[in-house]
């Protein structure tokens, strides 16, 4: 069949035939093998077909060219500002579509559209940075799953500032293997603020209380999420806290009494100013002679340093080898040492940062009855398997052990 005829085809009064001939003649187009002349006819024809007024023309011209990399840009670049569920199916696939391309059909396009381009194979920066900046939860979503997509940290915060508070969007970016850990952090915020609202919402706890439960238990994800990450990613860590006001005292002691002394530098060097080595040096001088000025330094609460040096002097006791404690990650004795070093101060000064301790302190002992519970568990379950065994059966294994040692 010519060229022409397949043109007289597209005249047809069927919508469905004219389809038909649409998509055969787009295929001609790919893979006929046609002439210069009758690919000219045949380009010429598929993009006057672009003003069909039925969708089933454009749509069998949009399926036909989703993959080529033959296909001609012109049509498909229409073919990507048609309909929506038209335009998603050449911007998720066609590899003629340039970035500038992507970029602006999701500015001025739909949400499937964004959806569509979000699913593609593979995403560079600039596109992903566009739809972080416009896109919603469902096409963030696709986004975040999408392991083709060359996401920047600060498209990924840009998500998360946007749309957080959406948990299958915290979901998909929690799942990604590359995610920062400031960013990890923001999504583990978005979290812990969404579960207060809730249990504040139902009525389970006060507004004071959800925000309390939810700081603390924040906190305590921050510093697992710290402990052991690289330096670098520690101070964009601690960098990211300041700026959202979550770098508090409270957080910093709960570090140096977790033995987080990693952590514990790298928020006194964010605040302070001074280089990691130095503070390190002040932290560590075992005189503790440094410790003031670096404190007051690090702009930290006057009340609470009495607290914070007396857990310092014990962590370097526990670092000298002159005592020694494992187990939960807050230290009780630290804990104890820290609010003896308070219990001297006026009430007015005391009782928060008393109360404060007494909560860690309350905590490190369930951390410590979930350490021997756990413990005891299995020491039965081994005793349960023992019992279990004949004796017949333990006296032979033992004599065969007897005869091999032998």
């Amino acid at each position: 069949m010519t060229i022409r005829q397949f043109l007289l085809w597209t005249q047809h009064d069927s919508a469905g035939r004219r389809a038909e001939a649409a998509s055969a003649l787009a295929r001609a187009y790919l893979y006929g093998g046609l002439d210069p002349e009758a690919r000219w006819e045949a380009k010429t024809a598929v993009t006057a077909l672009l003003d069909d007024a039925s969708p089933l023309v454009r749509r069998a011209l949009a399926e036909a060219f989703a993959n080529a990399a033959g296909a001609p840009r012109p049509v498909v670049v229409a073919l990507a500002q048609d309909v929506p569920e038209i335009a998603a199916l050449v911007l998720g696939r066609s590899p003629v579509l340039s970035d500038a391309d992507l970029v602006d059909c999701a500015a001025i396009g739909e949400e499937p559209v964004r959806l569509a381009v979000a699913g593609r194979p593979s995403l560079s920066p600039m596109v992903c940075g566009a739809l972080a900046e416009i896109a919603g939860p469902a096409a963030l979503r696709e986004l975040a799953a999408n392991p083709g997509a060359a996401i920047t940290p600060g498209s990924l915060m840009r998500m998360v500032e946007r749309h957080g508070g959406d948990g299958a969007v915290r979901e998909a970016l929690l799942a990604r293997p590359d995610l920062p850990l400031d960013v990890r952090q923001a999504v583990t915020a978005e979290l812990a603020r969404s579960l207060s609202a809730f249990v504040v919402g139902c009525g389970w706890l006060s507004a004071e209380r959800g925000e309390r439960v939810a700081r603390e238990a924040r906190e305590r994800t921050t510093l697992g999420l710290a402990e052991g990450a690289a330096q670098e990613e520690r101070r964009r860590l601690v960098a990211y806290l300041r700026r959202h006001g979550q770098l508090t005292a409270g957080l910093i002691l709960r570090a140096m009494l977790s033995r987080q002394m990693a952590f514990t530098e790298t928020a006194f060097a964010d605040l302070s100013g001074l280089p990691g080595e130095r503070v390190a040096a002040l932290l560590h001088d075992g005189r503790g002679q440094g410790f003031p000025a670096l404190y007051r330094r690090a702009g930290l609460p006057a009340a609470l340093e009495p607290a914070f040096a007396a857990a310092m002097s014990a962590w370097r006791e526990e670092a000298d080898g002159l005592a020694a404690e494992a187990g939960p990650a807050l230290s009780r004795r630290m804990i104890e040492r820290a609010a003896t070093a308070c219990a001297g101060l006026p009430f007015a000064e005391s009782h928060a940062i008393v109360a404060l301790l007494n909560r860690f302190e309350a905590e490190a002992a369930r951390d410590e009855a979930r350490l021997v519970a756990r413990t005891l568990a299995d020491e039965a379950a081994v005793a349960a398997v023992l019992e279990s065994i004949p004796a017949a059966l333990i006296e032979s294994y033992r004599q065969d052990r007897m005869r091999i040692a032998a």
